[in-house]
């Protein structure tokens, strides 16, 4: 027998050869080739027939009719070509293009925290480009992500070092929610006994709007004034939990905040300050003057604006906060054999695990837009942001000595980018500069704003002075008239004379060659989507294609302010209707809010929504959500956050809802029942039948529904979450709609409403809508806009038979899944006829209970065959949770059970004594990192712990340098991690 042979043959599988992929012939010679469907979907018309065939059906619709209940099935007309036409990849790349022909490409100096940052190309075309960066996951397993979590650990650096504090989290979702997050963080620092928060006139009027929503919830009050003045009133200091200031402010005033620190702390209170990196170079840092919490957006470090998003928000406090930091947070430990590593820490501060008892509900971040901050940081170093920073600021003392040459008053003594000029009649310069060609901030009738940015060359500037010398009838000036200022705005008292940036990794890598070897040394240490399947339950981690991601770094799409007039913006906006209208029609809801930025924070707008409709009736002690006990932890802490309390409904022993439990607690709060939340698919990935029962309990006793959407990808099509008997319900873009989760963020959680409550969808202080509106929930008024083009291109090329067609795959790949593992493992749910719906759940207690094996134990092996886990301990914590997709082919779904029947094999040995229960290939062995492949894999995986347990020998055993081996809990102690060491280091290794 050949090595070959012999060595399949220890697994006891050949492996599985794919015939050539089968496609479909076009309807007519004028059809276009490039059918989006086709390379979407894995598995082609063969596989899917030998996976029915392996499951026992002869048609796909026989398999759904058992896998879907039929009282929640929906018309195949509802969601067809004819309701949602498909257009081929060209079609829709042709599309982009002539839209984004309709956003007029005026120069905007609007500010208010919003920039058109430069990006380098390297950084460009090497992260927010690349699908090695784009596609991995969360770093739950930082064996496998070693690469993004040290680029992390390199974005908290640089946020601590450029704002003087203790420690950084590795971003939150955007500048106004992290200032939520700080004044939440004040009130439960004050023990829940203060409730006033004082924010100053000079704070960003988007975040004050997020603000008043984030402190109905909490009760907290919100006190507006100028904050120099009002720290004096007494009243206010005995209930005061904390102060935000904006530093430059809104308007960009420098102001002096030490002395008002000092007297804010004696209060009792904290000191949140919102601010701007690329400023912090030159002035002092907030650390330095007494902030406890400083915050703010990144996006200027090299992120484009892309009409308000994405952005990573940095968050920073002092030592004795870290631990009520919301957020993710990347510390340094060690791997078992004593190596440098890094990893998540101090993850008991999360919603996951506090549930209800939560204060913040954050789950994704922005991985990818803080990745490319950091990025920014390592290319320019501090003498290159220096450098930026001084032109930026040069730009803004000639464009002031000018207009004072023409006769205008300019209100700043002190500031870095922002002017605010005085004009006799603000509506005709604003005519004036709208001719040119340019965006000023509308402030009132007689100020406007001008901010600039790294983005305006020297002909901007220019033009912008003219366009004042036009409204003042002076004469036009010419660069060589324009005089360099002799020293900086900004007093001495307030400049910075500490060092930032001082570690090696800010110091070196300052050309092309150096940061583009960087860059991939980084990325070959992370598994993603590019190299295997990543099986995450509840996560949906299907093709982010090429074609949809394209447009987003186009110029009319990237480079524009989310405050500029809607009739400059109008292809974005046509863009946004329709993906709203899809929506709408995917879930069978009535309208659509793109505004919330993450899954997390479409549940607390849905909920806020629910709440301020029960208040328009007169109802507002309804004020109980009831919550499955299998619920993800985001929807109790989403509920608390919205002002709800939780009351939770059990969970029978097949895994279904306990309709008796929920009836029983419905009817025992029915005079103050508020909402229901639940998943559908459940957690456990079961269709339940009695979906539409539970829902009609809930509407008899006075509540509304909230359906999580997080398993919408099991839906389209099929059914939808009104016809399940939802009220609202979020979608998450990043999973069912093909948003990448970019190593951990950045996400999309938008809402659909039923009719009733439409009124009631998020406004923006841009974007007033009716007076039933709830405040914002983000910091632009559409959140994320650049990645909606991404979902948007999804759902046209696919059209609406794609769509149903993806649904029915990924429900079929979970199934055979199910089939192929269900000899090995024990399959926890599934419904009266066997099926599972889109994802299955594993439990593996019997391994703990024989040998010593864990969840984790498994979980660490099967990164040994070159995957990423599934989702692990959660919903149960014996359980592995696994979702294939219907992006996945028959050959990779085979590879991956091949690998978990092994894994079973393995533990078979430990069971049976044939290999030590203290030592083995599932448990933390310190053995060499080693190159291992399955053997019907045509190219090595380098994501590996240790050798082999039946080592291959047609394979050549490589030592890969990038790898470290098992990271946990026993091998470093996190608590010292969170001083956050330089990162030379392993940045140098």
């Amino acid at each position: 027998m050949t090595a070959l042979r012999l060595a399949l043959s220890r697994i006891g599988r050949l492996p599985h050869a794919r015939s050539f992929a089968s496609a479909h012939r076009p309807n007519s010679l004028f059809s276009p080739l490039d059918d989006f469907a086709e390379r979407h979907i894995g598995p082609d018309d063969g596989e899917t027939n030998t996976m029915l065939s392996h499951l026992g059906y002869k048609s796909m619709d026989a398999f759904v009719d058992e896998a879907v209940p039929p009282k929640i099935r929906i018309s195949a007309d509802e969601i067809s070509n004819k309701t949602i036409p498909a257009f081929s990849e060209s079609q829709l790349l042709a599309r982009a293009k002539d839209l984004g022909s309709l956003n007029k490409p005026y120069k905007s100096y609007i500010g208010m925290g919003y920039h058109c940052a430069v990006v380098p190309p390297v950084i460009l075309r090497n992260v927010i480009e690349n699908p090695q960066w784009y596609t991995p996951y969360t770093p739950y397993q930082p064996e496998i992500a070693q690469g993004r979590l040290e680029s992390l650990v390199n974005f908290q650096t640089m946020v601590m070092s450029l704002t003087s504090m203790d420690i950084a989290n590795a971003s939150l979702l955007d500048e106004a929610t992290a200032a939520a997050e700080g004044m939440v963080m004040s009130y439960v620092s004050s023990g829940y006994r203060k409730r006033k928060f004082l924010v100053d006139v000079g704070v960003l009027p988007q975040t004050l709007a997020v603000l008043r929503t984030r402190a109905k919830g909490f009760n907290i009050d919100l006190v507006v004034a100028d904050a120099l003045s009002a720290i004096e009133d007494d009243m206010l200091r005995k209930d005061l939990c904390g102060v935000l200031v904006q530093y430059p402010d809104v308007n960009g005033h420098i102001k002096d905040f030490a002395m008002f620190a000092e007297s804010v702390h004696v209060a009792g209170a904290l000191v949140v300050c919102a601010t701007d990196l690329l400023a912090l170079t030159m002035i002092k840092p907030p650390g330095e003057w007494g902030a406890d919490i400083v915050l703010g957006n990144s996006g200027r470090f090299g992120v484009p604006s892309g009409y308000g998003g994405p952005h990573g928000a940095f968050f920073a406090v002092t030592e004795k906060l870290k631990r009520k930091m919301p957020g993710r947070l990347v510390g340094r430990s060690r791997d078992a054999t004593g190596k440098p590593a890094y990893r998540l820490a101090l993850q008991t501060r999360e919603q996951h695990i506090r549930r209800e008892k939560a204060t913040s509900n954050i789950c994704t971040s922005q991985a990818l837009l803080a990745n490319m901050a950091a990025m920014y940081a390592v290319y320019h170093g501090p003498i290159g942001l220096r450098r930026i920073a001084h032109k930026v600021h040069g730009f803004a003392q000639v464009f002031k000595d000018s207009v004072e040459s023409f006769g205008y008053d300019v209100a700043n003594v002190t500031f870095f980018d922002t002017i605010t000029v005085k004009v006799s009649n603000a509506k005709d310069m604003h005519d004036v500069s709208i001719a040119a060609g340019i965006n000023l901030r509308q402030i009132d009738d007689h100020n406007v704003g001008v901010t600039f940015d790294e983005s305006v060359t020297s002909n901007n500037l220019v033009d912008l002075i003219n366009v004042f010398a036009t409204a003042s009838s002076s004469s036009s000036v010419s660069l060589q008239q324009l005089r360099e200022p002799d020293a900086p705005a900004i007093p001495s008292s307030l400049e910075r004379t500490s060092e930032f940036l001082p570690h090696q990794v800010f110091n070196k890598h300052h050309s092309e060659t150096e940061m583009l070897r960087y860059i991939n040394h980084l990325v070959s240490k992370d598994v993603g989507l590019v190299h295997s399947m990543i099986p995450l339950g509840s996560c949906t981690m299907k093709l982010n294609s090429t074609s949809s991601m394209i447009p987003l770094t186009w110029e009319e799409y990237s480079c524009i302010h989310p405050f500029v007039p809607f009739d400059q913006v109008q292809g974005y906006h046509t863009i946004i209707k329709e993906l709203e209208q899809d929506l709408a029609r995917i879930t069978g809801f009535h309208s659509t809010s793109l505004q919330p930025n993450s899954g997390a924070a479409g549940e607390y707008a849905g909920l806020c929504v629910i709440r301020a409709y029960h208040e328009s009736r007169g109802e507002s002690a309804r004020d109980i959500c009831l919550i499955p006990l299998s619920a993800h932890g985001t929807n109790p802490a989403s509920a608390v956050m919205a002002g709800l309390k939780v009351v939770s409904v059990k969970v029978q022993d097949d895994g279904n809802l306990d309709i008796e439990d929920l009836r029983s607690k419905a009817e025992k709060h029915k005079d103050k029942l508020a909402a229901f939340m639940i998943t559908y698919p459940s957690t456990f990935g079961v269709f339940e039948d009695g979906v539409q029962e539970a829902c009609k309990i809930i509407h008899d006793n006075g509540g509304q529904v909230y359906l999580d959407g997080a398993n919408l990808n099991a839906q389209i099509g099929l059914t939808n979450p009104a016809t399940c008997g939802g009220d609202v319900c979020h979608m998450n873009l990043h999973k069912t709609f093909a948003i990448p989760h970019g190593g951990g963020g950045p996400g999309v959680g938008p809402i659909c409403v039923a009719e009733h409550l439409s009124p009631f969808l998020p406004s923006h202080p841009v974007m007033p809508l009716g007076e039933k509106a709830i405040n914002a929930v983000s910091a632009g008024p559409f959140g994320s806009s650049s990645i909606h083009l991404i979902s948007w291109a999804y759902i046209k090329m696919l059209g609406g038979q794609g769509l149903s067609n993806a649904t029915k795959i990924a429900l079929l790949n979970a199934n055979y899944m199910a089939s192929r593992l269900s000899g090995h493992y024990n399959l926890r749910y599934k419904n009266v006829n066997g099926r599972v719906a889109h994802e299955l759940l594993i439990d593996l207690a019997e391994f703990d209970k024989k040998a010593g094996l864990k969840v984790m134990d498994f979980a660490k092996r099967l990164q040994d065959y070159g995957f990423h886990p599934p989702t692990c301990s959660w919903p149960l914590s014996t359980c592995m949770l696994i979702e294939p997709t219907e992006s996945e082919t028959l050959e990779e779904i085979d590879r991956f059970c091949d690998a978990m029947i092994q894994i079973r094999k393995e533990a078979e040995d430990v069971i049976s004594g044939v290999q030590p229960k203290d030592n083995n290939v599932l448990k933390n062995a310190p053995h060499p990192m080693h190159v291992l492949t399955l053997p019907d894999t045509e190219w090595n995986r380098p994501y590996t712990r240790h050798t082999a347990a039946y080592p291959l020998p047609y394979l050549e055993e490589k030592k890969f340098w990038p790898t470290v081996s098992r990271i946990d809990d026993a091998y470093g102690d996190l608590n010292l991690i969170c001083d956050c060491p330089s990162v030379e280091e392993l940045a140098t290794t």
